[in-house]
């Protein structure tokens, strides 16, 4: 699989990006902590083959640009937008994961008019409508970093990402997220950053407004952003089609890469 890496100045900051293939343009943004090396080949790839598809890192994640923070949602969204200008795109399908499904949604909401079709995988609509993860999740998702190195923090996440049982009968495949999350980690500033605009935004009062076709999954074991989630965006977003993946986590882009593009291509070609 051939990939373009660049970078563009948006917004007063270098954003990394990578291209693959050619057709329609396909936005793929990842979550909090994130960045493109996440998505992972195999699911790309299965993108690749038909569209034009760039990902890239959000500002503070990745080899992009780490400005003073916060990092609001909106501002993000902008970053987004900035990029697809700089690509000549007038409009792309945009296909979000947990944080980078917020951004999505802010695009799709603020940017009507540069959308296509809107995929939000394992996100919410934050506020107070949102269904939160139990204390422990929270808890270990703020784990202190003093005295930690950067594979610690990947290893400690694992279960923030995928079932006890799944992360146990699957040791290679736990190898390679842990080398993929060390090839650039978030620093620590930069995450609090980000997980401030997380926390301080919410949709679900302007999701009646969206009238772009919308694919929302869930992993029916997601202990970060739990599935219920996932319904109460399909419930607020007018002409959404909703998809659990049974037995899968919140990182269900790796557990089950296949059947996860199989249903989203099939709602990008209908």
């Amino acid at each position: 699989m051939r990939v373009k890496e660049s970078e563009a100045e948006i917004n007063g900051i270098n954003i990394y990006y990578r291209e693959y293939g050619a057709g329609e343009p396909l936005l793929m943004i990842m979550g909090l902590s994130a960045n493109a090396d996440w998505w992972g080949d195999r699911f790309i790839k299965r993108f690749a083959e038909l569209y034009h598809v760039v990902a890239y890192d959000n500002r503070g994640a990745g080899r992009s640009g780490k400005p003073e923070g916060p990092y609001p949602i909106p501002l993000m969204a902008s970053d987004a937008i900035g990029l697809m200008d700089h690509l000549g795109w007038d409009s792309a399908h945009i296909m979000g994961a947990s944080m980078g499904g917020m951004i999505a949604q802010e695009i799709a909401l603020e940017y009507p008019d540069r959308v296509r079709r809107l995929v939000l995988l394992c996100t919410n609509c934050g506020g107070k409508e949102q269904v939160l993860a139990a204390p422990e999740v929270y808890n270990l998702l703020h784990t202190p970093r003093e005295g930690l190195s950067d594979e610690d923090m990947a290893r400690l996440s694992l279960p923030l990402l995928f079932p006890q049982r799944y992360i146990e009968e699957n040791p290679q495949l736990m190898e390679e997220i842990v080398k993929n999350y060390l090839i650039a980690p978030i620093e620590p500033k930069c995450f609090v950053w980000q997980i401030t605009g997380v926390s301080t935004w919410s949709s679900h009062s302007r999701l009646a407004e969206l009238r772009h076709p919308t694919l929302i999954a869930a992993g029916s074991e997601d202990v970060l952003i739990p599935p219920e989630n996932s319904r109460i965006l399909a419930e607020a977003i007018p002409d959404s089609r909703l998809v659990e993946m049974e037995g899968t986590g919140h990182g269900f882009q790796a557990m089950c890469p296949d059947r996860l593009a199989e249903e989203v291509l099939s709602f990008l070609e209908s």
